[in-house]
């Protein structure tokens, strides 16, 4: 008796503890293979409480409101789209669309806007927005390029005074202190394909000196000007001269004219890379790319002026032949007719020579008669799944869906990534799919708090079924929602739920913030 009661006596004194009580959180996803973003797969459990993670371990002691069993899961960060087209879906009046179901049932919490130049220069519109139209995912900006040329220059092939090169600047420095990743641009595409590049410097500068990077839609994919080896270099270029990150957006080898050169461009980015410049990419996985048909066929000097110019030219005696071959050239790039799918009005699914021997016309005469109608979008199969393999094995190469109507990639992407290139062809692992769809992008534009599973990290988070997650998008019907993501968490919020969208809008605008000092 008298020795219990020394024991206790001496526990007391010695200051023992009782068990801390579990903590209490408001989700607990247990039981899943966890990817952090960074670390070695485990099994184990992820706690959330409000829109923070706060804990990540293989046995989080903790109370939740509610639990969801990830078993036989796989539990990620949410993906980071950064390249993307989804602007007006995000701005829309219909509720419905500013969900971006497409993107939440592949596990993508976050997007990029304002890609390939065409980012609105009003940044605090853009960004401001989502307060007043709650959205369903997160989203950054870009200014373009392309919309401030536009706006200060117009659409003529020529270079802008002086004065005029002094406004543009000072658009760009005015949207990087509103939250602007950086500058985007769009140089296959007139008129900002009629700058030099020494005025696109003077622009990255202005982004540059505010800590934004540059990204690029780049001159040439193919042959159509430059050429793909010379469009690349002047991307790192760019980059190099303007002070900043230099980004090379949906990477590709386009074209009969370059396909095989993936190794070469490969070995320009790694020996930039080598110097201490930094340059990275995004890629996405289908061998079609998407645009225009102006954009695919017709010469870029018949441009100049916008679309009522062209119209004219169609009908200009004197320089009917010229464009006709050119337009015969440029198709002949892409494969030829049948590798030419238009995919919206009139004619869409359909391929560019079905069209001709409807019309009863040469495939380029058919593309014309098109044209006049309006500008539809079109798919084009243009790219080896060699070049494709080789630039997704490099580790600067993130994850992009490039997603625009009327392709499977706006639906797709980040699913058949996963399905086709890891599952099936063995390409790349689970791992480096998971950390080049977010981590590697959220670390490379500075996305502070997101893209990694840790605690204090925002809860973006996607789980998905390793057996079943895969694109159910095709070109003839792009518009289905991927399989096999079972639940998606935004900020907090269960956005997915048992694989059914919750109709939940937690998704935030993140603006850049600019390097201290650059904005006084």
């Amino acid at each position: 008796m008298k020795i219990a009661l020394l024991l206790g006596i001496a526990a007391i004194s010695l200051g023992a503890a009782a068990p801390l009580p579990p903590q209490k959180v408001d989700l607990l996803i247990r039981g899943g293979t966890i990817y952090t973003g960074s670390d070695a797969p485990f099994i184990g459990d992820v706690a959330i409480k409000g829109d923070h993670i706060v804990s990540v371990s293989r046995h989080a002691n903790v109370t939740a409101t509610r639990i969801i069993d990830a078993k036989g899961m796989i539990v990620a960060p949410g993906f980071i789209d950064p390249h993307t087209h989804m602007g007006e879906d995000l701005a829309s009046d219909d509720q419905a669309k500013r969900l971006i179901p497409a993107f939440l049932m592949q596990g993508v919490t976050t997007a990029f806007i304002g890609n390939d130049g065409g980012g609105d220069p009003d940044v605090t519109k853009v960004l401001g927005s989502a307060s007043i139209k709650p959205v369903g995912i997160n989203y950054a900006a870009w200014v373009g390029f392309g919309a401030i040329r536009e706006k200060v220059v117009g659409e003529d092939n020529r270079a802008p005074t002086s004065e005029e090169l002094a406004k543009m600047k000072g658009l760009v420095a005015s949207a990087m202190c509103q939250g602007a990743l950086g500058l985007s641009t769009g140089l296959f595409y007139a008129p900002q394909s009629f700058a030099k590049t020494e005025e696109v410097i003077a622009l990255a500068k202005e982004a540059g000196k505010r800590g934004g990077s540059y990204d690029s839609h780049i001159r040439d994919e193919s042959s159509y000007t430059v050429g793909l080896v010379a469009a690349i270099d002047e991307a790192i270029r760019i980059g190099r001269e303007g002070g900043l990150p230099a980004h090379i957006s949906h990477i590709k080898a386009l074209g009969v004219d370059v396909q095989g050169q993936a190794p070469k461009i490969i070995a320009m980015v790694e020996a930039a890379r080598a110097r201490g410049e930094k340059v990275t990419a995004n890629q996405y996985p289908w061998s079609a790319s998407g645009t225009s048909l102006v954009a695919s066929l017709v010469p870029l000097w018949a441009q100049d002026g916008g679309r009522p110019a062209l119209l004219k030219r169609f009908d200009d005696p004197s320089l009917s032949e010229k464009m006709h071959a050119g337009m015969v050239e440029n198709l002949r790039k892409r494969g030829g007719a049948d590798k030419l799918l238009v995919v919206e009005g009139k004619y869409r699914n359909r391929y560019l020579d079905a069209v001709a021997k409807e019309l009863n016309l040469s495939p380029v005469d058919a593309a014309i008669a098109v044209i006049r109608i309006g500008d539809p979008g079109t798919v084009s199969f243009n790219q080896s799944e060699a070049d494709i393999a080789a630039f997704m094995r490099q580790p600067w190469v993130m994850t992009g869906s490039d997603a625009s109507g009327g392709h499977p990639r706006v639906y797709g992407s980040f699913a058949r990534k996963y399905d086709k290139y890891v599952k099936t062809d063995h390409v790349i692992t689970l791992r480096q799919f998971i950390e080049r769809s977010s981590s590697l992008t959220a670390d490379t534009f500075g996305l502070t708090g997101r893209g990694h599973l840790r605690s204090g990290a925002f809860a973006d988070v996607v789980v998905f079924d390793p057996k079943t997650y895969a694109s159910r998008a095709t070109y003839e019907d792009p518009a289905q929602l991927a399989a096999g993501v079972q639940t998606v968490v935004v900020n907090g919020v269960v956005a997915v739920d048992k694989g059914a969208m919750t109709g939940k809008a937690a998704g935030r605008a993140l603006a850049h913030k600019p390097t201290a000092g650059s904005c006084n």
